[in-house]
């Protein structure tokens, strides 16, 4: 891999992470639709680093407040409703993924007909619940068991297609969170998610993969990734998930009609 397509897939990492149009997908997708090798479900992983990076520091006086509000408080405080909550909602995605990674590389990632599907069904899913969701509650309003809900979504995300991001704000939406409240608790229940995936390549890190193409990929996710943070939690506080939404049915429309042209 060339360090120009570690930035590229770095930068694909980052914005995808975020928005909810899948970075597991993408990741496949767009090597697949330039003709590059695949980039293989370790670097994937270690560009999550990146993304780690750039939420750590985006939100790092929220996550210091999490643990001081959940560790002294508990639940008695909205803070520490959504603390606790993070911490049940994390533990479906873990166990899912743990279970699941062997048959989600040996089965999905191998087939862009299913993520192409899975985009498109998301995306319209998201749809329904932008448009029809109440969007009443603010993030003071959160209850352990609503973050518990999210974190039960955010399980599917191991699926190239879903989208841990896409997944968790159609649950925060389809619960009754303002739009901009569902991406703040989407990213916030992502850190230790992120962390975790982060953390699986070190067992089996060969040293020879860190190389420039690996280091300029970790600092695209992570400029990306801030930038995109700030951007979304800007553009939420009049605009709608809907043109993700759209965006999700062109990708999978493209595909699909690729594949036909390639045979495949």
């Amino acid at each position: 891999m060339t360090v120009l397509q570690a930035i590229v897939l770095g930068i694909v990492q980052g914005l995808a992470e975020f928005l909810p149009i899948s970075s597991s997908a993408h990741l496949i997708l767009v090597p697949w639709f330039l003709g590059w090798s695949p980039s293989g479900l370790a670097f994937d992983l270690a560009l999550h680093a990146g993304t780690l990076i750039a939420v750590t520091i985006y939100f790092w006086r929220d996550l210091i407040h999490l643990a001081v509000e959940g560790l002294t408080k508990g639940t008695r405080t909205p803070t520490g409703k959504l603390a606790w909550g993070i911490v049940l909602g994390t533990v479906p995605g873990a166990i899912f993924g743990y279970l699941m990674e062997d048959v989600v590389e040996a089965v999905f990632r191998q087939s862009v007909l299913s993520i192409a599907i899975l985009l498109a069904a998301v995306g319209f899913i998201l749809y329904l619940a932008d448009r029809l969701g109440p969007k009443r509650r603010s993030l003071e309003e959160i209850r352990v068991v609503d973050v518990i809900w999210i974190g039960l979504a955010q399980a599917l995300a191991v699926i190239p297609g879903v989208s841990r991001s896409g997944a968790t704000i159609t649950a925060a939406l389809a619960l009754g969170l303002k739009r901009e409240a569902a991406a703040k608790v989407s990213f916030l229940l992502g850190w230790p998610i992120i962390l975790g995936g982060a953390l699986l390549v070190i067992p089996d890190a060969d040293p020879s993969m860190f190389t420039p193409a690996f280091f300029a990929g970790v600092a695209a996710a992570a400029v990306s990734g801030y930038a995109v943070i700030a951007m979304l939690l800007q553009y939420l506080q009049r605009g709608t998930y809907l043109v993700f939404a759209g965006y999700r049915g062109i990708v999978a429309a493209f595909a699909i009609i690729l594949l036909l042209v390639r045979g495949m």
